[in-house]
């Protein structure tokens, strides 16, 4: 149904489609979105048929906006996290299967944690990968601030965290974090040939392939993460970030010592 937050399309046997379904709001994850996404990672983890998953955002001119900032305005913003596994069930959960971003247009703040915590991207021409999370007084606190160091040279990672400002697909992809720059409107083909690559490969060997390649790629991501949430924390009870949530929910310039 097209009312969906989160959409799934199977391509074929082994190949399943996942679209974020809210291009009004730049398919920006709410709480009910985020556990839309969760129940369909767990389902796509336990289905043996399912050997790729390519992850999209609907309408085509942003991949995702991250998390919802009216919900964490609101005060809710722990809640679009599902439990240890993080928001969508997809930032922090150990998965099995290979998930390739296939990103249209700009995948900012949450938006490009969610492409990172993906195992490949796909992105069209005019895509733009950005954490700005620091404009708001916080960190990109679902694994950016850590996997961007990792997909990117650290100069140029530290430059995004701290200043807020985006790059584009093709300077992304110049650094090894993008595999592919196309067309954007062959962004989801791209992808979806990508996948077909892979599922044509045994599921073990991908699987312990995958498994080795990640815990090369993420030793002690645990003690990362447990700093990476101890700061959020603490910069979610500072009066600065306080008022610049204020801010935003009410459309207004934050009144803060910062601005």
């Amino acid at each position: 149904m097209q009312d969906e937050l989160v959409l799934t399309q199977r391509v074929d046997k082994h190949i399943l489609v996942v679209i974020l379904n809210r291009p009004e709001k730049r398919n920006a994850i709410n709480i009910a979105a985020s556990q839309a996404l969760a129940d369909i990672v767990q389902r796509a983890e336990q289905d043996d048929s399912v050997r790729v998953v390519v992850l999209t955002g609907a309408g085509g001119k942003c991949f995702s906006a991250g998390a919802d900032l009216e919900d964490i305005a609101a005060g809710r913003g722990h809640e679009i996290a599902i439990g240890d596994a993080g928001m969508g069930g997809l930032m922090f959960v150990h998965r099995n299967k290979p998930w390739i971003a296939a990103v249209r247009g700009n995948a900012l703040g949450g938006g490009m944690e969610l492409a990172l915590a993906c195992d490949m991207i796909v992105a069209g021409q005019g895509a733009a990968f950005g954490l700005p999370e620091v404009r708001h007084g916080l960190i990109a606190a679902a694994g950016g601030v850590y996997r961007a160091v990792r997909s990117l040279p650290k100069a140029l990672a530290i430059e995004m965290l701290t200043t807020g400002l985006p790059i584009s697909a093709q300077r992304a992809h110049a650094h090894g974090m993008v595999n592919h720059v196309v067309g954007d409107d062959d962004v989801v083909a791209c992808a979806l040939r990508l996948a077909d690559s892979i599922a044509a490969n045994p599921p073990a060997a991908v699987g312990e392939s995958l498994r080795i390649a990640r815990c090369a790629a993420d030793q002690d991501e645990d003690t990362l993460r447990t700093m990476m949430m101890d700061a959020a924390t603490r910069l979610l009870g500072s009066d600065d970030t306080q008022e610049s949530l204020r801010a935003f929910r009410a459309k207004q310039a934050p009144r803060s010592s910062l601005h």
